[in-house]
């Protein structure tokens, strides 16, 4: 008896052993033609061991180069598409590269902060101020998130000036939400089915009696 252990490792498992003997018998054929019409009728049962994967456009071409992964690229066949190379198969992708700078205001988070910098640079008008209102309530909101005892206004706006570093400055006619609104969670909307029901009640038939 055979076991797993004892078998070569599989290039990609999910293709199952069988796939990978194809491809193997396939290797060993002399001629060429030949050897590349097997490859296409491997290719087209990998494709219906893959059909939910299938509406993508490059999907062909993923077969394709599974099916030189799996032959260790050793197989010489005339290719639809171009063989890929093994070093960038094989190649470990780039470390990311983290943000070390720390937040002035964590409980606001880092995006808050691009948003500042980005509406600082648009052109003054009634939708640049309306998008400073938004984000005074939304720091708002994030403050009593972190701290749910009760916040005033003037700390906000204050918070919003050393963000901008002094570019954004709420104008005095605009009130922020109230912290109640704040800390309301929003409700959830039921679908209404709107039924048409006739109003109209059934007639009465008036009968003679008859002697």
């Amino acid at each position: 008896m055979e076991y797993n252990t004892k078998r070569e490792i599989m290039a990609i498992p999910e293709y199952g052993r069988n796939i990978h003997k194809m491809i193997d018998y396939c290797i060993s054929i002399e001629d060429r033609e030949k050897r590349t019409k097997t490859a296409h009728a491997i290719v087209k049962v990998m494709g219906q061991m893959n059909t939910p994967n299938s509406k993508g456009n490059d999907f062909e071409h993923k077969l394709w180069d599974h099916l030189f992964i799996m032959s260790g690229f050793n197989l010489d066949i005339d290719s639809p598409f171009p063989a890929p190379k093994k070093d960038e198969i094989s190649k470990k992708p780039d470390r990311l590269a983290y943000s070390k700078s720390e937040a002035n205001y964590p409980h606001y988070g880092k995006h808050i902060e691009r948003i500042i910098s980005a509406v600082a640079d648009m052109e003054e008008g009634d939708k640049k101020d309306a998008i400073v209102l938004s984000i005074s309530n939304f720091l708002k909101k994030a403050y009593l998130n972190w701290n749910r005892d009760s916040v005033n206004d003037e700390t906000i706006l204050k918070n919003l000036e050393e963000l901008s570093k002094g570019k954004l400055i709420l104008k005095e006619d605009y009130n922020l939400i109230s912290s109640a609104e704040a800390l309301a969670k929003p409700k959830k909307q039921k679908n209404i089915v709107n039924k048409k029901v006739s109003q109209q009640k059934p007639s009465k038939k008036k009968y003679k009696r008859r002697f």
